[in-house]
């Protein structure tokens, strides 16, 4: 049992490998297509998809709802495809919203220059200037949207448990690489802390969606916590009899046996819608 994150830039064999893994490992591949059709069941709609998808948004869209919706179910649907154990993930900052979780194997995928150049020339059949190009608008778009949506470098290796520069390597041979990491460092006893951590996950997420979602309490930058059933908000109200209604609705949350509220009140405190 593990889930297995795959990051990768362009023209770096990232798709390659994983079908290649899945294929050894007998795994599900959860792709851009598999994630999206999980998000515009949530009432997500095309146009936010590509708005946001794998890139910083405009300063505009920055500030809009449609920002943190689609974050809000981005989670969603990779959580919910994790919670079946068993898969392999690509993309869309799996790594991060399930990061430092054990049994969760973060990878990423990255070649030389001159190699991706020559990829992408092949993929979209175009010269060398406007393969930079692409490959340039790739990697801003990356790194903006790792930036702006988790905080965190998406080139940094230490998000990582395993870098592979496939350059000149086959993809069977990276994914043979990932399954040598995979069966050297998931034990039984990972199986049963990722099966724990991954409810607590689970039951977080689920608070901050009834909180927000279907009661639609008004609590700002709202966040949660689990640990075996015992939840902690956190986040600004504007004022107590809000922080309160939040304790309340989490508390509807099936298995949550506690609830300790951090949420500070700011009175008359507002946002841009």
């Amino acid at each position: 049992m593990a889930i297995i994150t795959i990051s990768r830039e362009l023209a770096a064999l990232g798709d390659e490998t994983a079908k290649e893994l899945a294929k050894q490992l007998n795994y599900r591949f959860v792709d851009r297509s598999k994630l999206e059709e999980c998000i515009k069941n949530y009432g997500v709609t095309g146009q936010n998809l590509e708005k946001y998808d794998e890139r910083k948004p405009s300063f505009w869209a920055s500030l809009s709802q449609d920002r943190d919706d689609y974050i809000h179910y981005l989670k969603s649907a990779v959580l919910n495809e994790a919670k079946d154990d068993n898969c392999i993930i690509i993309g869309r900052g799996a790594f991060a919203i399930l990061n430092d979780l054990p049994g969760v194997i973060p990878v990423h995928l990255i070649s030389s220059r001159d190699v991706r150049i020559a990829r992408v020339k092949s993929y979209f059949h175009c010269d060398e200037k406007h393969a930079l190009k692409i490959i340039s608008q790739s990697d801003q778009d990356r790194a903006g949207f790792h930036k702006y949506f988790f905080e965190i470098d998406w080139k940094d290796i230490s998000n990582y448990q395993l870098t592979i520069n496939t350059s000149h390597l086959h993809p069977a041979v990276c994914a043979e690489l990932i399954k040598n990491l995979l069966v050297n460092t998931v034990s039984n006893e990972t199986e049963n802390i990722f099966r724990t951590r991954m409810k607590d996950l689970i039951l977080a997420h689920s608070i901050i969606h009834h909180v927000l979602y279907e009661k639609e309490i008004a609590i700002h930058f709202l966040e949660a916590s689990v640990s075996l059933g015992h939840a902690c908000l956190f986040g600004v109200a504007s004022s107590a009899p809000i922080a309160d209604a939040a304790v309340t609705a989490a508390k509807e949350i099936p298995f949550i046996e506690s609830v300790r509220s951090e949420i500070q009140v700011v009175h008359e405190y507002s946002v841009m819608p």
